[in-house]
């Protein structure tokens, strides 16, 4: 069992593949947008974009100077994907019966790179937005995951939790990256831990079903 340096007050989850099984075509959006970016001259059609998520793909056009508009263009493809992936999304096993055997013992928040309005929707289909106190989309970050960002909202917005007293749970690095970078302790639910290394994350531990979460929570 890991302990916690103090006892465990708030707990992030990552949305998709986490809590819902999501549908999204996320290679696709990653193409599709790469693709219009490289006809719109921003980045060059050489980036290894095997070596990119769409995320980082995004921030690299912005470090490149991608203007306001063509950004909103990129959110639009992105948006696109997002919608027709969470249509009929159902949730991951367990989800519903862990979620209601904890939330009145924790602070229960969602950090995802999904739009908002598009989070709170599949929330909301799937039942479950009820049990959350905080539902961070993109629109909240400075930067997607792996950035920090959507993590630091959280721990601002619920200021008398302290940092250590926060875990996060997601299936991807981009999730173990942020969640890293803000300094939350970080499980990684149904990936190798071998990836997570090779990508520079650390990883407290793995679990294969959303249940197992509980050997990582002290509880209050």
């Amino acid at each position: 069992m890991v302990q916690q340096r103090r006892p465990t007050q708030g707990i992030i989850f990552d949305m998709d593949n986490t809590l819902l099984k999501s549908f999204i075509n996320f290679p696709a959006m990653k193409h599709a947008i790469f693709d219009f970016l490289v006809d719109q001259s921003i980045l060059p059609s050489t980036l290894p974009i095997e070596h990119h998520t769409t995320a980082t793909i995004i921030e690299h056009a912005k470090q490149l100077h991608l203007d306001v508009e063509l950004e909103q263009q990129v959110w639009s493809i992105a948006s696109q994907f997002e919608l027709a992936g969470m249509k009929g999304a159902g949730l991951e096993a367990g989800v519903l019966d862990f979620l209601a055997s904890i939330h009145n013992k924790f602070t229960l928040a969602v950090v995802t790179n999904n739009a908002l309005t598009a989070a709170q929707h599949a929330l909301q289909e799937t039942e479950i937005d009820r049990y959350f106190d905080l539902i961070v989309g993109r629109e909240q970050m400075t930067s997607l995951k792996p950035s920090p960002s959507g993590f630091r909202y959280a721990l601002d917005h619920f200021a008398h939790i302290p940092i250590d007293s926060w875990i996060s749970l997601g299936d991807s690095w981009i999730d173990g990256k942020g969640s890293n970078d803000a300094g939350i302790p970080f499980v990684s639910y149904q990936t190798d831990l071998n990836i997570m290394k090779n990508r520079g994350v650390m990883a407290i531990g793995r679990i294969g079903e959303i249940n197992e979460l509980k050997q990582f929570l002290q509880y209050l």
